[in-house]
């Protein structure tokens, strides 16, 4: 299986590229599909490659010392992962589960240092990913510290409906399959408090809800409580 330089264009890490630089790029590329449930790469594994992903959903986890797992993070299409060298790992610091049937690209972990060299807009890139992941991290440490459940769940529904929302006519449909667990792994708390918070959204015709499905069909109002104001 090979890809496209075309597709890579598509993408705004690559679109400055030259065709020659594409092609040089690609050369060291090893594509792989992976099936919706499977890991990419494992926490404390050895990282031995960094990714690239072109198609479908990801889902960063990681288990806590206390055995908890929560859901760190979402990777979307046209987002790098697992460039644990940027970090000064040699081990990932996650497991990347598919959350829907992905296409990822993969280079040796060992290219990372040429790339940069090579190509100063992934070094750029890379900073900035590193940058918004912490600016999220400690935006969800102070929800978890410092806001309700219902709010921290909100405030998880609107940065998936903003990240990977697609318009429908019932509202925003979160395009990706996504369970109550996963949110629960988002938030901090449990399956059942999850599924307690959206059954009440429901019923007040907030959210839409099905098998691994979630719309929302009322933004302003999930707005507003996520703002903490009584719905």
């Amino acid at each position: 299986m090979k890809v496209d330089r075309a597709v890579l264009k598509t993408l705004p890490l690559f679109e400055r590229m030259t065709d020659p630089d594409l092609d040089s790029m690609l050369e060291h590329a090893v594509p792989r599909r992976v099936a919706q449930g499977d890991a990419v790469f494992e926490q404390g594994g050895e990282a031995k490659s960094f990714f690239l992903l072109l198609h479908g959903r990801l889902k960063v986890t990681q288990v806590t010392h206390d055995g908890q797992q929560i859901i760190v993070r979402m990777v979307h299409p046209g987002d790098l992962f697992g460039f644990a060298m940027a970090l000064r790992r040699t081990d990932y610091p996650g497991t990347a589960l598919a959350a829907a049937e992905s296409l990822i690209i993969g280079w040796p972990t060992e290219m990372w240092s040429h790339f940069v060299e090579q190509h100063p807009r992934l070094a750029m890139t890379a900073m900035q990913t590193i940058g918004q992941r912490l600016e999220e991290a400690h935006t969800r440490i102070r929800e978890m510290s410092t806001e309700e459940v219902e709010k921290r769940v909100a405030h998880a529904v609107l940065r998936l409906s903003k990240q990977a929302g697609r318009a429908v006519e019932a509202g925003i449909r979160i395009d990706f399959p996504i369970s109550r667990q996963d949110i629960a792994e988002m938030t901090g708390t449990t399956l059942h408090t999850v599924s307690r918070i959206l059954s009440a959204w429901e019923s007040k015709g907030i959210v839409q809800g099905g098998r691994q499905k979630l719309t929302v069909t009322d933004p302003p109002r999930l707005l507003k409580l996520a703002d903490g104001e009584r719905d």
